[in-house]
């Protein structure tokens, strides 16, 4: 355990020499593509970092050099399934993401969806001593959260505070300096499987990068695609991934759950395969150009030639309905959102202020799925778009890249520095108050 977070420490140190260099790759390791965007960062190491923490955090503090895009290869259900040919598919975005941008890049911040994530709310509250509080107390109250035992096959990804509460003053986002007799912190843990995360630490090793940080997917997009109003009273995004559907909420603007689906848009093109008999590739364009989810009386006359040469004539010369294409993909696409649904019931949702919903990911854009989202989840539904940073161009503004644009935006300010304080260990009596101690001050 002890080891993985001295790699969370030297992750950081990592992205900080990135940061002085002011050039840094951010890495989406998808399911069906692998993206690669070159940042350069000007003038960010004299930037306040407790500067808009939120969605517009840093927008003016980078601009995209360069960026590429490169089918997936080696990985399933957001997890690196083939070591070698994942490395390739990496390597080959990341060199013409540099090639574009004319630079080097040493250092990357990956983002990955999959690997099981499962969301910790952790309490803890001190008394304070000197009447107003200071970061030493800060330290400690964050230390007075007692981890829970999350099992020696995971990993903690993220562990941030989203409350603080002074006496009976609750929602502040900092409460230093102000005066009070008792400090309680509200946060939350994000663990995920370790196997996912060494995978991906020692693939990005066998490409010849250092690995400068490490996030959710999920939270990346909800980052990106949730307007600040949205992240300030509360709203969920999911994100349509090729091998899983990502789930994260967010209020106040902080990440408070994060889930996956293990099904996402690769199951529904392997659906319309088996359904229409026809080849993978064959079916994912079909699912591009003609895909749905409502069907209407024109869609039993807009036929698709689903022609082929195996050599059978009768097979090779047919086609099918558009309206049985979408018979083949509406269930698919249902029983993800059943499982959205489910998941949201299961975090609480419907008791935050604002109980919005965003679409994105490469899925969202299958025609009609608000439409059917807004039903099946009983919510105000709209479909979301990463937001527009300075350099990127036009062919990478879809909703396919919320995560890419997401994982930029934490880079330019990731919130875990605003609470990175070293903890003394030796004034602290408790074997879990100690070990919550030691945990606090060697991940953050």
């Amino acid at each position: 355990m002890t080891e993985l977070f001295q790699t969370q420490r030297a992750m950081r140190n990592q992205r900080q020499a990135a940061m002085q260099r002011g050039i840094v790759a951010i890495l989406d390791i998808g399911t069906s593509k692998i993206a690669c965007l070159v940042l350069r960062f000007d003038g960010v190491a004299n930037a306040p970092l407790g500067e808009g923490i939120g969605s517009m955090a840093g927008q003016s503090r980078f601009r995209v050099a360069g960026v590429a895009t490169t089918r997936s290869r080696g990985v399933r259900f957001g997890e690196i399934d083939r070591m070698e040919e994942t490395e390739r598919a990496i390597r080959t975005a990341v060199q013409a993401a540099q090639k574009m941008a004319n630079v080097r890049v040493d250092h990357v911040i990956a983002c990955f969806s999959g690997a099981r994530p499962r969301s910790y709310g952790l309490t803890g509250s001190v008394d304070l001593h000197e009447g107003g509080v200071s970061e030493h107390d800060i330290a400690r109250v964050l230390a007075a959260c007692d981890v829970p035992d999350y099992g020696a096959d995971r990993q903690v990804i993220h562990a941030l505070p989203v409350n603080f509460a002074l006496d009976h003053r609750s929602g502040l986002s900092d409460p230093r300096g102000q005066i009070g007799n008792r400090l309680s912190v509200d946060m939350h843990m994000l663990t995920v499987d370790e196997s996912a995360i060494e995978n991906l630490l020692y693939c990005i090793k066998r490409c010849d990068l250092e690995l400068a940080g490490i996030a959710s997917s999920s939270y990346a997009s909800g980052v990106s695609s949730l307007v600040e109003d949205e992240q300030e009273l509360g709203a969920a995004c999911i994100e349509f991934g090729g091998g899983s559907t990502g789930i994260s909420i967010f209020i106040r603007k902080h990440l408070i759950y994060c889930d996956a689906v293990r099904m996402g848009g690769a199951h529904i093109t392997s659906d319309i395969s088996q359904g229409l008999q026809v080849p993978l590739a064959m079916a994912e364009r079909i699912k591009t150009f003609y895909g749905g989810i409502e069907a209407t009386g024109m869609d039993d006359r807009e036929m698709i030639d689903i022609s082929s040469d195996t050599g059978d004539w009768e097979h090779d010369r047919r086609e099918v309905s558009r309206a049985e294409l979408i018979g083949v993909m509406r269930p698919r696409v249902e029983e993800i959102l059943e499982e959205v649904r489910a998941r949201l019931d299961g975090a609480g949702f419907e008791h935050l202020p604002s109980q919005r919903v965003v679409l994105t990911g490469g899925g969202s854009q299958i025609p009609g799925l608000d439409g059917l989202a807004g039903r099946i989840l009983g919510r105000q539904v709209r479909l979301g778009k990463p937001l527009r940073i300075q350099g990127l161009p036009q062919a990478a503004t879809g909703p396919a890249f919320s995560s890419a644009v997401g994982l930029g935006l934490h880079a330019a300010h990731p919130q875990d520095e605003c609470w990175d304080f070293e903890i003394p260990t030796d004034r602290y009596a408790g074997r879990s108050l100690k070990r919550a101690v030691k945990w606090f001050r060697e991940n953050w």
